[in-house]
């Protein structure tokens, strides 16, 4: 069965394409869970860096974006001037990382309050301490570690951020953590308990020493629609509008959920098992989990398997009949915020065609 989209003619190998009837449907799907849970969303826009798709998201109701760095918020946050707000336009960034805040950094985050609401991540009372010169234009979220072992207080080292954020004046608007071991076959179930237990531990510390916490922020795409109600007030799912190789493995989407592909061209075939696409690593993006199957799957054929990543070569391996030398293919990435940051721009594609040319407008904003 063809599960993959029908590609539009003409096109220049190797392009980054965005179906946007998927795009839409995902995009609706989990704004309508949200809103059923009765949770905020506050997507994670590091996925796909488009100004296009973050006033979509909230127009279907999210509560503001997440990002990574404070580039990001730069760019996709609206700047502020004598036109009222639009439903379309970001006024509300969580900027989801532990930040140690240069001078440089400083100067920017207060340039960017200026603009929009403005809240940061940290999880240590020195990082909080650096905040200081800008406290009160800004707000904090303590991160908790829930089980991924990267950032992270544990719930009982809250109270010490907590009290340096107190000393500085520095609003604390609750905690946050990121389930990254959902990323895993059958994991999810467990990162969203994880998740849930750690921020309600870290909120009843918070509560029982004296101090609000109005937020409990989580989710990733893999355990997001997991998220019981009334566990988390938030969550912060960034793959979801896309979906990509390795939420089809892991079962969270199916290959005609996927809206990001890459068309490439069969440019070698030489072996009957064998075949070579002008997709490398430098489109694609190397990521690959030690459980997943490949480097990639090819949407139309789904015994395929990309074995081989180089910078510019994508080997393919797959028995029996295959696309023949020449044959432009739809190639799904593993990781598809690591293939969006790679490209300028997103070809759009609707009934067949391309209609619009998105810029990939916070790409590279890496600080």
């Amino acid at each position: 069965m063809v599960i993959g989209p029908h590609l539009p003619q003409g096109l220049t190998t190797p392009a980054t394409l965005v179906l946007a009837d998927r795009l839409e449907r995902n995009l609706t799907r989990m704004a309508a869970f949200a809103g059923e849970s009765r949770i905020a969303l506050r997507p994670h826009a590091k996925t796909h860096k488009c100004v296009e798709i973050a006033r979509r998201q909230m127009e279907l109701g999210a509560l503001g974006l997440s990002v990574a760095t404070v580039g990001e918020a730069e760019i996709l946050a609206r700047k502020r001037d004598s036109r009222a707000y639009t439903a379309s336009e970001v006024t509300d960034v969580f900027v989801a990382y532990p930040l140690w805040a240069d001078d440089e950094l400083l100067r920017r985050l207060g340039r960017l309050a200026d603009r929009v609401q403005v809240t940061v991540g940290a999880d240590s009372a020195q990082a909080v301490e650096r905040l200081a010169p800008i406290a009160r234009d800004l707000r904090v979220m303590i991160e908790i570690d829930c089980g991924l072992a990267r950032s992270g207080v544990t719930p009982a080292g809250v109270t010490v951020v907590a009290q340096a954020a107190e000393r500085i004046n520095l609003e604390l608007s609750g905690v946050f953590t990121f389930p990254g071991h959902s990323y895993g076959p059958g994991a999810g179930a467990g990162a969203a308990e994880d998740e849930a237990r750690v921020l309600a531990e870290a909120a009843e510390i918070l509560v029982a020493s004296g101090f609000r916490c109005e937020q409990r922020s989580g989710g990733s795409t893999p355990s997001a629609r997991l998220v019981r109600p009334g566990t988390l007030t938030e969550i912060r799912p960034g793959v979801y509008v896309f979906n990509d190789a390795q939420q089809v493995e892991l079962g969270v989407a199916a290959m005609d959920d996927v809206a990001l592909m890459v068309a490439s061209t069969v440019v070698s075939r030489p072996a009957s098992d064998r075949f070579v696409l002008d997709a490398g690593s430098k489109v694609l993006g190397p990521d690959r989990m030690s459980w997943a199957t490949g480097h990639g799957r090819l949407a139309d054929w789904p015994h395929a398997r990309v074995v081989g990543l180089w910078e510019h070569h994508a080997v393919v391996e797959l028995q029996g009949r295959g696309p023949a030398l020449g044959e432009i293919v739809a190639v799904v990435p593993n990781h598809v915020c690591t293939a969006v940051n790679l490209v300028a721009d997103l070809l759009v594609v609707d009934g067949g065609s391309v209609v619009e040319r998105w810029p990939v407008a916070a790409r590279a904003a890496n600080r």
